[in-house]
């Protein structure tokens, strides 16, 4: 269980790299012009630098949940304290993220007004 635990690990973090290095480049350099081709990630449509502050918390709260999932299957390994502060880590990204998000929401919708 560990090994897949690691491996989707591993897996989340190569996803939030793309995604970094493609919105990133997108966002702020140029744009990619990729719209025809048939594996263009369905995300860079729409993606503005709030689109992706939002992206790029939900997916350090990904892999932070595979992180405190592992402490979870095998906690013996890990401290009580060290186990509180990956849940207060943990509830910290997932509240910036709720804050983030509803931000975004309301820039949005103040632009469209």
């Amino acid at each position: 269980m560990l090994g897949a635990l690691d491996l989707v690990d591993v897996v989340m973090i190569a996803n939030l790299l793309i995604m970094v290095t493609l919105g990133g480049y997108e966002t702020f350099v140029s744009r990619l012009e990729i719209d025809d081709h048939p594996d263009q990630p369905e995300w860079l449509d729409h993606l503005d630098a709030g689109a992706m502050k939002v992206k790029l918390a939900l997916s350090l709260i990904g892999i932070s949940s595979i992180h405190l999932l592992r402490t979870f299957i095998d906690p013996d390994k890990q401290t009580q304290s060290a186990v509180m502060w990956q849940v207060i880590i943990h509830l910290t990204l997932l509240v910036s993220a709720l804050a983030i998000a509803y931000t975004n929401r309301l820039l949005i919708k103040e632009r469209s007004k």
